[in-house]
């Protein structure tokens, strides 16, 4: 009685405050008994639980929300997807400034073996070939370029042909899908724990001394843009303060997903955020799987930061001309980085091709990146996967102000 008493108490609090205990004592675990392995197997049972549930459901709501969608979600899609990809480049011009401002040299020792892609051309070739691979592949792999590109097209198909029973059992399955998704979530205090506890008997503080000028200007652009510059642009949609919506996305979104690593994982906790919010389902089910291919605001930041660093570092003159130059390709390769093995790292030797640097060089700042992962990609994700809850509801609440809809009750409320 006393153990079920205690986990009712358990279930009622706050999930962020678990997680807020999950994490505290996984890194109190990790400096004290880092040899104690099978703590580790916590975060990698909660992951691979989310990856293998997130792009079934995916695709089910995807599908569902297109054959049920009305004419009027075009101009909100038009708006989410110009945002994305907008605040994408100003988080590479964010990144140029702050490498211009606060230059970094490496120590380029050790090389990666390991295939870029050689040339811009190369990224969208990837692009169009993951969008039509086999969809049952896709779903297995995890490749969401794929999973959306035939779940539109099931999608408009169940629309056209006027499938209304079928369209109704995928949506049935898809909110089966989402209950499975919210128990799985329930285990997010201990996925943490053990997420939290393999980064810290693994690497410890070490990143924070050996690369830490490096660390803190990655994660300064990051911060600038998603606290400085992602709000700018929600607030000239809206004119109401964007602060609210940008922490609660922070909060609930952000934190698993630095911890989790990977924005796939974190689809069906945006798209939780999302229904709590109060957003149109037909239009978060699509957007969210959509903003975690395009919107990469720390992946330009990562390419953009470190590619200047080689630049520097080699002793390379880069122009101001040149270097916003490379804010559109960082630009562009972010939005292909979803697609690649080892995420925008890998796109770095593509970015110093532009400056004639050779590939021996630029996969050194590769080895760099794979050390300081554990916060750079961390920090990444979650940026990223906030924003795309951030930006899916501002274009719904700008299309609600267009049509007077926009009440005080609403995230934006002064």
């Amino acid at each position: 009685m006393k153990f079920i008493s205690v986990f009712v108490k358990w279930s009622k609090m706050s999930l962020v405050l678990r997680i807020l205990i999950g994490l505290t004592i996984g890194a109190f675990l990790g400096l004290t008994v880092p040899h104690w392995n099978g703590i580790g197997i916590l975060g990698v049972v909660f992951v691979s639980a989310l990856k293998a549930i997130a792009p079934v459901l995916v695709v089910t709501l995807v599908a569902a929300s297109i054959a049920k969608a009305g004419s009027g979600l075009g101009p909100r899609f038009s708006v989410v997807i110009s945002r994305y990809l907008l605040s994408t480049f100003i988080a590479a011009l964010c990144a140029v400034v702050g490498s211009f401002l606060f230059p970094v040299t490496l120590q380029l020792r050790d090389v990666v073996d390991q295939a870029p892609p050689g040339d811009l051309s190369e990224v969208f070739v990837n692009l169009l070939t993951n969008m039509v691979t086999n969809p049952i592949v896709s779903i297995s792999n995890g490749n969401y370029i794929g999973i959306l590109f035939w779940a539109i097209l099931i999608g408009l198909a169940l629309k056209f042909a006027a499938c209304s029973a079928t369209i109704e059992m995928v949506q049935d399955f898809s909110n089966s899908l989402t209950y499975i998704v919210n128990w799985i979530i329930q285990f997010a205090p201990f996925g943490i724990l053990g997420l939290v506890f393999t980064s810290v008997s693994e690497s410890g503080m070490e990143v924070f001394t050996t690369y830490g000028h490096l660390v803190l200007l990655l994660v300064g652009c990051m911060l600038a843009n998603t606290l400085i510059f992602n709000p700018l642009i929600s607030y000239l949609m809206i004119h109401r303060n964007p602060y609210p919506l940008l922490f609660t996305c922070l909060k609930e979104s952000g934190l698993q997903a630095f911890f989790t690593r990977s924005s796939a994982a974190n689809i069906p906790v945006n798209m939780k955020l999302c229904q709590k919010l109060g957003l149109d389902e037909d239009f978060y089910s699509v957007s969210i799987p959509l903003g975690s291919a395009i919107n990469m605001d720390g992946a330009a930041v990562t390419i953009t930061v470190m590619t200047l660093a080689v630049a520097h570092t080699v002793g390379v003159d880069v122009s101001f001309a040149s270097a916003f130059f490379l804010s559109i390709i960082a630009t562009l390769a972010a939005c292909g980085a979803s697609g690649v093995a080892g995420g925008s790292l890998l796109l770095i030797p593509l970015a110093c091709s532009f400056f004639n640097i050779g590939n021996d060089i630029a996969m050194q700042a590769v080895a760099v990146g794979f050390i300081i992962g554990v916060v750079q990609d961390s920090v990444e994700t979650a940026l990223n996967s906030s924003g795309d809850v951030f930006f899916t509801a501002t274009a719904e609440y700008y299309d609600r102000m267009k049509s007077g809809k926009l009440s005080k009750s609403d995230t934006y409320s002064e």
